[in-house]
């Protein structure tokens, strides 16, 4: 690293611009990848707190499961319980509505039934209202709000979970079914809920005409999940590549910049693994320091936007692209150290001048 520590030395302002583009890179993925994480829990959080085996659809005309277009019914769920291994069935009812409480209103998401995780469903004729709803109304427990015409009383204020961008309610299925939208025809659910053991789902799904998925698989039957996800994702692998490349291409110059030196380096005895670790342990400092202080700028602004962006602050979203990006201008810097490898010691004494 003698070489490496003098270069960084005598030609700092180099060094410097490689550094603040690897920053700026670094800013655009962590923060990217934390909108990315807050946008996927504000689509999916309610149904990843579901707390059940198999998540079942009635399919539509192209046998395709979809959350916005199934509706099972009692035959269906009387179908899946009598099947071996089946302990329970339990209908989720899933519907869109405006709640109201004085002059203030929200769109919010009802899940009629299917409790997350850790919790317990409310009695008839009450509501659970996420935190964010019931701040943005200025209600608490035992007050009453309106929700398609019917009257209930807030039982108690849960954590936020989402779905499709909206905060998620929770009412008993009875009620859901009274508040769901009138052309509905009352349905007995939106999808059923069923956790058993050595259970052949294949079978029956057949026998009920329906298709079930896990948990995680089921989120595809989300819409906005597919397309979201798919196009953000996207973005952040395309900037994961250009900082590769924009890291490669400078460290490229670089090399070829110090040729002269390396080949007298060279001549005077430096084996190649020591050239190799000189020049790639430059570029390890230089993205690490460079990487260390675009995260704490990502981590800094979301701290200080708060509530007001869906970013989620994870060593997911933070650690896991800083790393990824390390380990990738490393890749770019060895694709660029081929030059100093094949470098001719006689360009040092004059052979080739």
């Amino acid at each position: 690293m003698f070489v490496a520590w003098r270069d960084l030395k005598a030609a700092r302002g180099r060094f410097l611009l490689i550094g603040a583009v690897v920053t700026l890179i670094t800013v655009l993925v962590t923060f990217l990848s934390g909108l990315t994480g807050g946008l996927v829990t504000q689509n999916i959080s309610a149904i990843t707190g579901l707390t059940t085996d198999r998540v079942v659809f009635t399919p539509d005309q192209d046998g395709k499961a979809g959350y916005a277009d199934s509706t099972v019914t009692r035959a269906q769920a009387d179908a899946w319980l009598s099947r071996p291994g089946v302990r329970t069935v339990d209908p989720l009812g899933i519907t869109q509505g405006r709640i109201q409480a004085g002059d203030r209103q929200q769109t919010i998401t009802l899940f009629g039934g299917g409790p997350a995780a850790g919790t317990s469903a409310p009695a008839p004729g009450r509501i659970v209202l996420p935190e964010t709803t019931a701040d943005d109304l200025g209600v608490r427990s035992g007050d009453r709000v309106t929700v398609a015409g019917h009257t209930l009383t807030v039982d108690r204020i849960g954590p936020d979970r989402w779905y499709s961008h909206l905060p998620v309610a929770d009412v008993t299925v009875t009620d859901w079914r009274q508040l769901a939208p009138p052309g509905a025809g009352a349905p007995f659910g939106t999808v059923l809920l069923v956790s058993g053991q050595d259970v052949d789902w294949t079978a029956a799904d057949a026998a009920a005409g329906t298709t079930s998925n896990t948990v995680l698989a089921s989120l595809t039957a989300l819409e906005t999940f597919r397309s979201e996800v798919g196009s953000l994702l996207l973005m952040v692998a395309l900037l994961f590549g250009i900082s590769a490349l924009v890291v490669g291409a400078f460290f490229t110059v670089w090399s070829i910049q110090r040729r002269g030196d390396v080949a007298v380096l060279t001549a005077l005895g430096a084996t190649t693994r020591m050239l190799v670790v000189d020049a790639l342990g430059q570029a390890l400092l230089v993205l690490v320091l460079s990487i260390g202080v675009g995260l704490g700028i990502t981590v800094l602004a979301a701290t200080a936007a708060g509530d007001a962006l869906p970013f989620l602050l994870s060593p997911v979203t933070t650690l896991l692209p800083a790393v990824a990006m390390t380990v990738l201008g490393l890749a770019g810097a060895a694709v660029a150290t081929r030059s100093v490898t094949r470098t001719d010691p006689l360009i040092a004494l004059g052979s080739a001048r």
